[in-house]
């Protein structure tokens, strides 16, 4: 949709049906229609980062798109802590039905975008493009899915590039608080307050990583951060107080969303101009989908190899992960400042 009719009209859509059924959930009458309407939920929560990304590297400046890219990936980590705050101060009183209600808000948003943000200039260049291009044929351009699979050597890059950075993130954030209740005895106080550390510095790292990919490359900048997790994985996996296990959360994430915080830029660069909508974000959840169950591997590895210690699994997990993330990235292209402008209609 976001190639066809635009960023900025889709983007609106997006955020509009998964307030909807957001809402909807916190009125579900039994499982079943909970499970419906969260399966609803997703499809339009999932087309929202690769369609707002496209619109956002689409209309900035290619000086300082790293900066960018870091500071909009972890709105990802910023919504992880203002969701874990208000969980703490209103759930005790709303309740889950509640929280789902307070889910809603990013709903006027849509307000601001309608009033306030403007078409990509990328997409309008290529709808002009494409209307030249008719007049002159008197054929129409090839469809999206043509488009698609004439790309598709890049794409399937891309989704097992996420397939490895979804495994990384997960791998490192899913099971460390069942890590640190089950194999430290942390209250719930305690756990609250490493992850908390962890996502502080998770935010730090997407930005700086992101940053400083404008002078490295992002490939370079992946590759650094990504390996630079390894060394962190003693003091992160294999410590005893609160405050070295802290340090270590806070290193830890402060490399992975490192390397994350590339992603964004480094995604819509690699990305053909006329599926630059689709491309990003369908990679980004076919990622996640074969990832997913990866947490469920590491509890039943744990439980089954180890005696319930998490400690091997996580620090392995790190390891392994961490160098495919590396070779995969190494293995890519190098698409630093890309002019982002259309070039051929869909």
């Amino acid at each position: 949709m976001a190639d066809k009719y635009g960023r900025r009209p889709t983007l609106m859509i997006n955020i509009i049906c998964y307030s909807v059924f957001e809402l909807a959930s916190a009125f579900a009458p039994s499982l079943r229609m909970l499970l419906l309407f969260r399966a609803l939920f997703g499809i339009a929560m999932g087309g929202e980062w690769g369609v707002g990304a496209a619109l956002a590297f689409e209309t900035l400046p290619a000086e300082g798109r790293g900066f960018f890219s870091g500071l909009l990936q972890e709105g990802y980590v910023v919504g992880n802590l203002m969701a874990g705050i208000v969980y703490a101060l209103v759930f005790q009183y709303v309740g889950w039905r509640g929280m789902f209600v307070i889910g809603t808000i990013p709903a006027f948003l849509v307000l601001y975008i309608r009033s306030k943000v403007d078409e990509s200039p990328a997409w309008l260049e290529t709808q002009r493009i494409g209307k030249i291009s008719v007049a002159a044929s008197a054929e129409p351009g090839p469809s999206l899915w043509k488009s698609l699979l004439s790309y598709a050597p890049t794409f399937l890059f891309l989704v097992v590039l996420m397939t490895a950075f979804t495994s990384f993130s997960h791998g490192t954030q899913d099971l460390y608080p069942t890590f640190l209740e089950k194999n430290h005895a942390f209250g719930p106080r305690a756990t609250g307050f490493i992850t908390s550390v962890g996502n502080v510095g998770a935010l730090l790292g997407g930005i700086c990583f992101g940053a400083w990919s404008e002078k490295l490359g992002r490939r370079k900048a992946i590759l650094l951060a990504s390996l630079l997790a390894i060394p962190m994985i003693p003091i992160w996996a294999w410590s005893h107080t609160v405050v070295l296990i802290s340090l270590g959360a806070f290193l830890m994430q402060f490399m992975v969303q490192g390397a994350w915080g590339v992603v964004p830029a480094h995604l819509n660069e690699l990305s053909p101009a006329p599926v630059r909508g689709t491309f990003p974000g369908l990679a980004y959840q076919l990622g996640n989908l074969l990832s997913s169950r990866n947490s469920v591997l590491q509890a039943r590895l744990a439980a089954s190899r180890f005696g319930g210690n998490f400690r091997v699994v996580l620090s392995v997990t790190v390891f392994v992960v961490a160098l495919l993330v590396a070779g995969i990235a190494f293995l890519g292209k190098e698409a630093k400042g890309a002019d982002m402008k259309a070039q051929q209609p869909i």
